[in-house]
């Protein structure tokens, strides 16, 4: 049996007497803590109430206790009656921080650490303790506050949640193999009652058609559907405009339902189908194996109805099957005919107005050459769009085989018949004659008579459509069909007009009331070349006058 030394029992009690904490103790005497707190309780039960040492239950420096639990000492009985009231602190217990403790707080309060707080004690209150004893007081004072979570409830027949997960083992087909398969659950908010389903892969599609598959299972739509930033719903995840998968999208508006992302890294914003998820882990798929995924598909649905439906939710206190046949009749209606999956591409228009599908042409008019265009391929047809206005452009049937070609006759860009169209059409922009002249040269030339249509048409860029005009009536007129001619008719046309034109304005009036005659210009030009000034100025009409008559 060991027995302690009587030196180091007598240093035990004389450092606990002067208030020595007892992890000090055990260092200085090198004696275990506990024989420390033996030798301490031993020491209390001799003490009077009033002495340094208290009856009371105290805490070693440094323990895992709160700090509610380490409060600092209190004044002796004599100065208050409340003070007998209040437990003490034995001295061995107390930290050589507690005399600072409300600047230490503060300090902790400010996310100081340690060494910083340690360091300001030194310099500020002569702190003449380890730093370790520091370190111990500020671990107990950082308490972390408890997570807050919000109850989160709605309306019947407002929002699902929807989230993949793992399922049980699985063979794959056609080898030895098990693998775990993706577990789809969808969970109405309200009622918690899910829709389990097990998929080898997911694509667009196959999220888009497992929604479409689970509002048919419950008959009914929500108004919304929570879900996280997976590529298969969100292209681009953002806080406040995320961007929708486009195939996703359509299905939800061909429900009447609006998806709603939770933000990136907020799993508890969708906790209903994380729970279910869980809950159909643990309890409906755990341990167990299968040897198809139809297996597994039937046995989820078998589980669903036997047992999850029927079960008391844990935290309604209600059972599953009955909240939701009051939820059923707040689901929205499902349209008559299910949705018509397409795929999505982007395609640029070609030189000849086309756009090329899996190895055929579709006219993609009047769409302009070398922009983008959005295709949506249907299982029958296919749609052009505009990505500007999203509007639709042009549908065409699907082709069957490579090298098909769907481009009306106007979807042409260059075509004799539609040429021809055009040429009348400014042909009769000019005047009835020139139409009718070039009507005569395409009905007795046909398409060679076009160079001869656009040298008449050409005409308007330099010459009045009159003179073209009264050519064309000449023309008619004489039987004239060669470009040439025609062409110097308007010309001469043309210059006999602008000579007339002349001619009109050279005939000059000479004399006139309101001209003056040269005589008055002469002598103005005469008088201030001379420099002298006449003293009694009279008007020079006047002056002129009076000369002729003297």
């Amino acid at each position: 049996m060991n027995v302690l030394q009587p030196n180091k029992k007598t240093a035990i009690i004389t450092l606990l007497t002067n208030g020595v904490s007892q992890r000090e103790i055990g260092r200085k005497v090198r004696v275990d803590r506990k024989t420390i707190r033996k030798y301490a309780r031993i020491a209390e039960s001799k003490e009077p109430a009033t002495g340094s040492i208290s009856k009371s239950p105290g805490v070693a420096t440094g323990s895992e206790e709160s700090v509610d639990q380490n409060p600092p000492p209190r004044p002796p009985a004599s100065q208050g009656s409340a003070a007998e009231d209040e437990p003490r602190i034995p001295a061995h217990a107390r930290s050589a921080c507690e005399q600072h403790r409300l600047w230490i707080e503060k300090q902790v309060r400010l996310g100081r650490n340690a060494v910083s707080i340690y360091q300001d004690l030194v310099e500020r209150f002569a702190f003449e303790h380890k730093y370790n004893s520091v370190k111990r007081f500020c671990h107990v004072l950082r308490r972390k506050n408890p997570t807050q979570y919000d109850r989160l409830e709605f309306p019947p027949g407002e929002e699902a949640q929807v989230d993949y997960g793992l399922g049980a083992l699985t063979r794959k087909p056609g080898t030895n193999t098990y693998r775990r398969p993706r577990l789809f659950v969808m969970t109405l908010k309200h009622s918690r009652r899910c829709f389990r389903k097990v998929v080898w892969k997911s694509s667009k599609e196959v999220w888009a058609k497992l929604h479409e598959e689970a509002f048919r299972y419950f008959g009914g739509s929500t108004r919304y559907v929570v879900l996280d930033n997976l590529k298969e719903g969100v292209i681009k995840p953002d806080l406040y405009e995320p961007e929708l998968n486009p195939l996703y999208a359509a299905v939800l508006a061909h429900y009447g339902v609006v998806a709603d992302p939770a933000r990136v890294a907020d799993p508890d914003r969708k906790g209903s189908v994380e729970n279910a998820i869980q809950h159909t882990q643990n309890t409906a798929l755990k341990g167990r194996r299968f040897e198809s995924i139809e297996e597994q598909n039937q046995w989820l649905g078998h589980w669903e109805e036997r047992w999850a439906a029927v079960r008391i939710h844990g935290r309604m206190k209600r059972q599953v099957q009955e909240m939701f046949e009051e939820e059923k009749p707040f689901l929205q209606d499902l349209p008559l005919c299910s949705f018509s999956y397409f795929s999505q591409e982007t395609r640029t228009v070609q030189d000849d107005g086309a756009i090329q599908i899996h190895d055929c042409y579709y006219a993609a008019l009047p769409a302009r050459l070398h922009t983008k265009v959005i295709v949506r391929i249907y299982e029958q047809e296919i749609e052009i769009i505009d990505p500007q206005t999203l509007t639709v452009l042009r549908r065409h049937p699907k082709g069957t085989r490579k090298g098909m070609v769907f481009m009306e006759e106007k979807d042409l860009i260059f075509n004799p018949s539609r040429q021809t169209c055009y040429l009348l059409a400014q042909a009769a922009a000019i005047g009835p004659c020139t139409e009718k002249l070039c009507k005569q040269l395409f009905e007795g030339e046909g398409r060679l008579g076009h160079r001869r249509m656009q040298g008449i048409i050409a005409l308007a860029r330099r010459h009045c459509a009159v003179h073209i005009e009264q050519a064309a009536r000449i023309a008619l007129e004489r039987g004239i069909v060669t470009c040439k001619i025609i062409r110097k008719l308007v010309a001469g046309i043309a210059g006999a007009d602008l000579a007339g034109k002349e001619k009109a304005s050279g005939d000059f009036t000479q004399e006139h009331s309101l001209i003056r005659s040269p005589q008055d210009y002469a002598l103005f030009f005469e008088t201030h070349a001379a420099g002298t000034t006449v003293a009694n100025p009279i008007n020079f009409s006047e002056r002129s006058n009076y000369e002729q008559n003297n």
